[in-house]
């Protein structure tokens, strides 16, 4: 898809998943490493344990597909820089952006770091911990009587990447209209706060937002567990109450009734009728037998007999997996989805394109292994530019999109594209509303389907157009409407498309440039394919929660729907490649686009240790296999935590002295590691008897990388992210004003941003007809019979 731009990668193990997401799609991507090599390469585990440049499996998992050039200095990189389009950056090489963007206009930089390059936190010493408790995620995750947890291997950091490539490719997209560069903000922070599926806004409406608990979690009065032991091992369950689990619920009492495992009442429960939000004594007695009754119906059914009753009975029943399960998987094997290198199986691509297939795998190049006379003599094979413009249009204005999508991932990935002002219409219908507007927290009473700010956000920006496809005049109104766009983005079950007689064959004959994107949990073909649910399904599947837990209490698993929070970053990439493959050809294709292949990208480090090493990964806390001391520990105050990591000598040497134990520290890393448990204790007594913050701000002064735990008031007040402006006032028709919160993608020519809130029904009816040119009297016909509704 990219094959006209080269990329230089300044990155390390805190940016290398962008490099690679846009080598995948085609990019000459170089990795620029100093003469030392990326400290990526001396990261462990490392390939059957040995230790070399060419073994640690996090290099050798982001880095495939890379060119590797050594470069000395700023004249050698200002060399590289003159023929590149994009160059991506974490602070791991010393770089003037501005020199190089002097140099050559048209060069697009991005920057990954902690907390945004600018603000009152953007010097903030950080790791992967440390994001993730000021960005409100690790507050989630856990068990409620212990200290909070983070997913046991670095994510914060890949969030962040991800948002990197598409931030490239936006900015590459825009260049084609004013053959301009521009630079790239990305902030881990705020990149990661979307892993709290939106709990913190509850703050800013007097909401309780979400509380964790093991497995689980607590929303108002009811307590629901996720994660139950099965015979053998665990699965994770979606039961709530209210419209959007309800149904589920339903089906599940039905099964476990004919199974002789719950009462009559269970199973002829209208779960559906509950608020999600409800403290009704009554609905709470059902929902704690309920929650028996799960536990003593999974008790003695294998993880297979589980899965497979939920892919027949459409239910939430998920395995929760291993990286060492997902290898064996059948479902990637018949969808020859992996890649082998070297005798070892690597993660395939992040997206199935049907013309212009993914180049994911392959080897990552030894230190320095193209030279850089031969980098320079070759060039690239620059696309041709439009004459430099003033102008200041978003990067995919005049983009036309249809989105017929619903619930979390497909509706936050066309919120994307309308930030960066394309124009999107987002289809429901009365009959079958989308189920994000009962989802909490809400603005105003709870039931109301307007009131929902997961809806207000998600769908911000879009125009909002009811249109009932189960009626046949629809069919029109929507090929219309296809003839229009140049995208369609779906996310119904597989095969509903075709049902409905709008299948891709159907609009490619229609609009033979239309690019269409199916997102799923599992993909449109394999023997997965058809199972249903949400990203916490796609989550225990991925292998997500055997990554979460402490060793003694089982996996508890990351917050929500956590496959849902990557998602749509891959599909934005997937998208815009295929948009720039239109641009050179005029060409149209049909993406498959499986959460499950997306999400697992972000622990392709983790399968490739599988499958070179044969490990199983360890619940652990908060503990880290290279950083002692690296936990949460308690402050004053009711569950109050700080976070504090040292992943150098030298940041231990300072913690040491900020706790009076100057005899601890000359402790290399080996010993810390060694002697954790001590530390941690030495600590926890120091820090129990400080206010968090005065804890924060005293190692912060010291660089030693610390941060209070954030809840949701905590995340809602933090002065980086107002700074950044990240929850953001707009408007709305029926509450005047509502909440929204902002893309961590910050260009900074043409910055994106919401417009409106998510429409209300049918809010945009109008001005969508007018747009496919119907007049009056087409109007009614379709009005009259009932097609727009």
């Amino acid at each position: 898809m990219l094959p006209a731009y080269r990329v230089l990668d300044l990155t390390d193990d805190r940016g290398d998943l962008a490099g690679y997401l846009l080598a995948q799609l085609g990019a000459d991507v170089v990795a620029v490493e100093p003469l030392e090599g990326q400290r990526s390469r001396r990261l462990g585990p490392f390939l059957k344990d040995r230790e070399g440049d060419d073994s640690s499996v996090g290099h050798r998992a982001y880095n495939a597909g890379k060119r590797s050039v050594v470069v000395e200095g700023q004249a050698e990189l200002e060399m590289l820089a003159a023929d590149a389009d994009v160059l991506i950056e974490c602070g791991a090489f010393p770089v003037d952006l501005a020199r190089l963007r002097e140099l050559n206009p048209a060069l697009i930089t991005v920057s990954i770091s902690a907390f945004g390059q600018t603000g009152p936190k953007a010097g903030w010493a950080a790791t992967d911990l440390i994001i993730g408790a000021a960005a409100g995620v690790i507050a989630l995750t856990g068990d409620a009587d212990r200290a909070p947890i983070r997913v046991g291997v670095s994510q914060t950091w890949r969030f962040a990447a991800t948002d990197a490539a598409c931030a490239a490719l936006l900015a590459l997209w825009e260049r084609h209209q004013s053959g301009r560069g521009q630079h790239a903000d990305i902030s881990a922070q705020q990149s990661y706060v979307c892993a709290t599926q939106y709990q913190c806004m509850a703050a800013l409406v007097g909401r309780e937002p979400s509380q964790r608990i093991a497995g689980g979690l607590r929303i108002g009065g009811l307590t629901v567990r996720v994660v139950y032991p099965c015979s053998d091992g665990h699965v994770s369950v979606g039961f709530l109450t209210g419209p959007l689990f309800g149904a589920y619920a339903e089906r599940m009492f039905a099964w476990i009734h004919e199974e002789g495992c719950c009462s009559k009442e269970l199973a002829e429960a209208k779960w559906t009728a509950m608020g999600l939000l409800s403290d009704d004594p009554e609905v709470l007695r059902l929902v704690r037998e309920g929650d028996e009754a799960i536990a003593r119906f999974c008790a003695t059914r294998s993880k297979a007999v589980l899965l497979q009753g939920s892919i027949d009975r459409r239910l939430l029943f998920a395995p929760i997996m291993t990286p060492r399960d997902l290898l064996a998987l059948e479902h990637l094997a018949v969808r020859e989805w992996w890649r082998e290198t070297d005798g070892l199986r690597c993660a395939g691509p992040f997206v199935r394109a049907e013309a212009s297939p993914l180049q994911a795998g392959g080897h990552a190049p030894r230190l320095g292994e193209t030279a850089l006379e031969e980098l320079r003599a070759a060039g690239a094979e620059r696309p041709s530019l439009p004459p430099v413009t003033a102008t200041e249009d978003l990067p995919l204005a005049g983009l036309k999109v249809i989105d017929l999508t619903w619930v979390f991932a497909g509706p936050a990935t066309t919120r994307v594209l309308a930030d960066f002002g394309a124009t999107v219409v987002h289809i429901e219908s009365q009959h079958r509303p989308d189920t994000i507007r009962g989802a909490t927290p809400h603005i105003g009473e709870p039931g109301n389907p307007e009131n929902s700010l997961c809806w207000h956000s998600l769908n911000a920006g879009k125009l909002g157009f009811t249109l009932n496809l189960a009626n046949p005049l629809s069919r029109d109104v929507f090929l219309d409407l296809v003839k229009w766009a140049d995208v369609v983005v779906e996310s119904f079950s597989p095969g509903a498309m075709d049902r409905l007689g709008i299948g891709y064959s159907t609009l490619r004959a229609v609009n033979p440039r239309i690019i269409m994107l199916s997102s799923s949990l599992m993909g449109q073909n394999g023997p997965m394919s058809k199972f249903a649910g949400f990203g916490m399904s796609a989550a225990a599947i991925a292998g997500f929660y055997s990554l979460a837990g402490w060793p003694d209490q089982g996996p508890s698993g990351p917050y929500g729907a956590y496959t849902d929070y990557p998602s749509p970053r891959f599909a934005v990439a997937a998208l815009m490649g295929a948009l720039e493959r239109r641009r050179r050809t005029g060409e149209g294709q049909y993406l498959d686009f499986a959460q499950l292949e997306g999400a697992v990208q972000l622990i392709a480090p983790e399968l490739l240790d599988a499958s070179a090493n044969n490990v199983e990964p360890e619940l652990r806390g908060n503990q880290d296999p290279t950083m002692a001391p690296h936990g949460v520990y308690p402050v004053v105050g009711d569950d109050q935590w700080v976070a504090i990591a040292c992943e150098t000598d030298a940041h231990w040497a300072m913690l040491a002295k900020a706790l009076g134990r100057d005899d601890l520290s000359g402790l290399g890393v080996d010993a810390r590691l060694a002697r954790r448990a001590e530390l941690d204790e030495v600590i926890a007594s120091w820090s129990g008897e400080r206010e968090g913050e005065a804890v924060e701000s005293e190692l912060q002064a010291l660089s030693v990388p610390a941060h209070r735990v954030q809840y949701a008031g905590d995340v809602v007040a933090d002065p980086q992210l107002k700074h950044r402006e990240h929850f953001t006032q707009v408007p709305h028709p029926l509450h005047g004003k509502t909440w929204a919160e902002r893309s961590p993608i910050r260009l900074s020519r043409t910055p994106g941003s919401p417009k409106w809130a998510g429409p209300t029904f049918g809010e945009h009816m109008q001005q969508v007809l007018e747009l496919l040119g119907y007049d009056d009297e087409r109007t009614a016909e379709l009005v009259a019979a009932g097609a727009l509704e």
